[in-house]
């Protein structure tokens, strides 16, 4: 059995004051998915700084660190570096310096909770009975994604557990959310180009409008959801973009396009809406003389909590936090390729709550505004290595 520190709410933290530093490095020098050089260079710099961890980059931008690599029993951390392209408006002293890129999702904070906890499991590698590695993912915001790219490097090669947790600004700091089963959705994008016959606005009659049969074809593929699904299955298809290329305001363009995400939990939806949404867009489009071009693309798949694994986090957020701090957000349609690394190894994902109105800390994830609490940093940090000592070490039937 494991000897553990008489207080790892402690150990994080002491840990806070450099896991500040670093996040809000990393968020004054953003770098959006795939292009996350400076990132994962000042990541893979900081770990080395800390010897005894054998790091190593499996992608060009991404970074690992094996804690007592070759043990028997392996479990993963993994924490995402992307940052988004979006231009920032926080008005904090330490914004992106980087135009058109923003940390807007927690991101920069979860790479600094994932430091601070390799360095304090570090502290504790001769009483670790197993390997704890350290996964800094790439393009966690971009499909196809970073992880799927890690897996394919081997990074999940032996693991036996992954598990990974968000920043969350819809749960105040001090509260966690761990959901046993479905958690977070499959997440497509599918895109239609309806071409019509441009001509004058004067003249409709000699016209095929593909903005007002894209109008219609919004309004039907709500139909996917009211009408063709299961109200006891959950579904969301939103339409996100449309846009015409008419020159001019008297002129009807030739063509229009659309396009949005779907998001589902069941493998067997995911399916029947792709169908549904084509048999709709072409049944639209043809029933006014027009025709399209439907492109859907399968992206993340959905992040299944195993139940045996959150049961693990679940006593650490009492043991860690607090009998109180547990608070259930239920199952999300967002998304995250953690999943990828799901399909390796049995894990779960939580979320620390970071909302904090005092400290402006209230705004949703990717929002110009967006920031996290710095106090949820500790609570993180605490139960990445709390979890990763039961994982490797099952504590008494008793505890």
């Amino acid at each position: 059995m494991t000897t553990l520190p008489t207080d790892i709410r402690q150990l994080a933290a002491e840990a806070r004051n450099d896991a500040v530093q670093w996040r809000r490095h990393l968020h004054r020098h953003p770098e959006v998915s795939f292009e996350e050089v400076e990132t994962s260079q000042y990541v893979h710099d900081v770990l080395e700084s800390f010897g005894g961890l054998e790091v190593s980059r499996p992608t060009k931008t991404s970074v690992v660190a094996r804690l007592n690599p070759g043990a028997e029993r392996v479990v993963a951390l993994r924490a995402d570096i992307d940052a988004l392209p979006i231009i920032e408006q926080s008005g904090l002293d330490f914004a992106s310096a980087n135009p058109g890129a923003m940390h807007a999702c927690g991101h920069d904070g979860h790479t600094a909770m994932l430091l601070a906890a390799a360095r304090i499991l570090l502290d504790m590698r001769e009483d670790l009975p197993g390997e704890v590695r350290f996964l800094f993912q790439h393009a966690e915001e971009l499909p196809p994604g970073g992880a799927r790219d890690m897996v394919a490097a081997g990074v999940m090669d032996g693991v036996q557990a992954v598990l990974a947790c968000h920043l969350f600004s819809g749960l105040d700091t001090g509260k966690v959310s761990i959901v046993p089963g479905p958690f977070l959705a499959n997440t497509d994008t599918f895109a239609i180009k309806i071409v019509g016959r441009g001509g004058h606005a004067a003249l409709p009659h000699e016209v095929i409008d593909p903005i007002a049969i894209g109008a219609q074809v919004v309004t039907n593929l709500q139909h996917v959801v009211s009408r063709v699904t299961d109200p006891i299955a959950s579904v969301v298809v939103s339409v996100t973009r449309f846009g015409g290329d008419g020159p001019a305001d008297n002129i009807v363009p030739e063509a229009v396009t659309l396009g949005g995400t779907v998001r589902t939990f069941d493998p067997l939806v995911r399916i029947r809406t792709q169908q549904a949404m084509e048999q709709i867009v072409r049944g639209v489009v043809e029933a006014h003389g027009a025709t399209c071009e439907f492109h859907y693309e399968e992206g993340y798949a959905s992040v299944q909590n195993d139940r045996e694994i959150s049961a693990v986090v679940a006593r650490a957020i009492r043991e860690v936090v607090g009998e109180d701090a547990q608070a259930s957000t239920g199952p999300l349609m967002g998304g995250d390729d953690f999943s990828a690394f799901q399909a390796l190894a049995p894990g779960a994902y939580f979320f620390v709550g970071a909302r904090n109105a005092d400290e402006g800390a209230t705004y949703p994830h990717h929002h110009p505004r967006f920031t996290v609490d710095e106090d949820a940093m500790p609570i993180g940090i605490s139960l990445l290595v709390r979890t990763a000592i039961d994982l490797l070490s099952p504590p008494p039937a008793d505890r």
